[in-house]
């Protein structure tokens, strides 16, 4: 169980920003086309955080094109090139899954100033 430990704790990254739920962030993510990669960004509210050490992940939803998308990224994965904060929310939960059936002002998060 050490072994995989070391093993684990040898694939984390180390620079990743502080962010929570609700806040707005934009994720960076490596997209293989072929022999070519690029990097596509896809910004929207954290709704949920799980897991831990090596699995852990977080969900991101936006809404684009009046149609609710959301995406799985795991946190230390080597597709995710960059998580930048754009704006902290103050929530009160831990998931925001109601949010999914909220629409236009009822949808919105109060900004956190820290």
């Amino acid at each position: 169980m050490d072994a995989l430990k070391t093993i684990a704790a040898d694939s984390m990254k180390e620079s990743l920003p502080a962010f929570s739920i609700g806040d707005t962030v934009r994720v960076d993510v490596k997209i293989r086309e072929g022999e070519r990669e690029r990097i596509q960004s896809f910004e929207g509210t954290v709704i949920a955080k799980k897991g831990s050490g090596v699995a852990e992940t977080f969900t991101v939803r936006r809404v684009s094109y009046g149609v609710g998308v959301e995406r799985v990224f795991p946190l230390h994965s080597p597709n995710v090139a960059d998580v930048q904060v754009i704006r902290y929310g103050k929530v009160r939960r831990s998931k925001l899954y109601y949010i999914r059936e909220r629409m236009g002002k009822s949808a919105k998060i109060k900004e956190r100033l820290h």
